[in-house]
């Protein structure tokens, strides 16, 4: 067969004696524009744009048939408002934090981090590869969401004080800004919890309507100037050893999206995932060094805080669980799997880390 005719049969464009296919999804599907809003302030150039690395991708991978338009906290809705804008329709998709509607139901919370739950790469194991995805959408399902991982921070700090924190009964009264069941738990402690959105927290803690905070680590607590209005710097947090940040797509919405679409921004938000980890790895050493060089009093906290916090975090899952079913079912699955994972991580990883730790210190 000649080469002319050949591409003529085979439906092949020739311009310049070239053979010019269109891209096979170009001729499938068809242009959508949607917009996204993101429970974060722009300023945050790690969080918020992790919803930027995730429109980027699903045009790319689209061949630009498919944008996605961000918009960052308060542009559309209020940052904490972005999964009700995305349930009734305001908007596709937002990205943030599903623990932010615990007040909605609790099961919220895991989707996110809990306390003493999994640190970011056991977290990434539990969604993608033990059940934990397929059990989180199960429960979107109920609140008109599809939710996609689509960032991590890595294991958070345990937030800034106004006052050194010596003992459990420092906590009494304490008025501090913390999201999800951690403040449930602290509550507990006689700590009074308070949900600010994140563009809220240093004029609170400035004027002395908070007396502590808790936000993500060094690289972003050192732009919002945390440091400035709290000396004291506590480590760890551990109500977010990896917590995720999801894309949530309106459910309508995600089930119109032709299949290409829906598996473009499946595999964009699992890169942007990847993204945001690799980003705070990269950015929080050289932000630690910063804060303490000016003046920032790093401390860890009491043994017996940390204690006092695990023996509450158990009694409040105990507590839920027996009234809430869709709580129960997630909780029990996520703690079956962080407990046969740090049967491993002991072995290897925290031996490794241990060594290298030692090693450093040693010069």
């Amino acid at each position: 067969m000649k080469r002319r005719q050949f591409l003529a049969s085979s439906g092949l464009a020739v311009a310049g004696g070239a053979a010019l296919a269109a891209p096979a999804i170009a001729q499938s599907v068809p242009e959508i524009k949607w917009r996204l809003a993101s429970s974060f302030p722009k300023s945050l150039d790690t969080i918020y744009a992790g919803a930027e690395v995730l429109a980027k991708q699903v045009a790319e991978l689209t061949d630009n048939k498919f944008q996605i338009q961000v918009f960052a906290a308060g542009e559309i809705v209020p940052g904490l408002q972005a999964l009700d804008a995305t349930q009734n329709g305001t908007v596709e998709m937002c990205h943030t934090c599903s623990y932010y509607y615990v007040g909605k139901d609790p099961t919220f919370a895991i989707g996110t981090a809990v306390p003493f739950g999994l640190n970011a790469r056991m977290q990434n194991s539990w969604l993608f590869e033990g059940g934990g995805n397929e059990l989180l959408n199960e429960f979107y399902k109920k609140y008109n969401v599809f939710g996609m991982p689509a960032g991590n921070t890595g294991t958070q700090m345990g937030g800034w004080f106004r006052k050194e924190v010596k003992t459990v009964a420092d906590l009494s009264g304490l008025k501090m800004r913390i999201a999800g069941l951690a403040g449930q738990v602290l509550q507990k402690l006689g700590v009074v919890p308070q949900q600010i959105a994140g563009g809220d927290i240093y004029p609170a803690l400035e004027k002395g309507t908070i007396d502590a905070a808790e936000w993500v680590g060094p690289y972003d607590d050192e732009k919002l100037g945390f440091n400035k209005v709290a000396p004291y710097y506590y480590y760890p947090g551990w109500w977010e050893g990896g917590p995720t940040i999801h894309a949530m797509v309106n459910l309508d919405k995600w089930n119109e999206l032709p299949k290409p679409y829906q598996a473009a921004l499946i595999n964009a938000a699992a890169y942007a995932n990847t993204i945001m980890l690799a980003r705070y790895d990269k950015l929080n050493p050289p932000a630690i060094k910063r804060l303490v060089g000016a003046g920032t009093q790093l401390k860890p906290y009491p043994q017996d805080v940390m204690e006092a916090a695990l023996k509450a975090t158990n009694e409040l899952y105990a507590e839920i669980s027996a009234k809430n079913p869709d709580f129960k079912k997630v909780i029990d699955a996520m703690i079956a799997y962080r407990n046969e994972e740090y049967l491993w991580w002991q072995v290897a990883e925290y031996t490794y880390d241990n060594f290298m730790i030692r090693a450093r210190a040693r010069g």
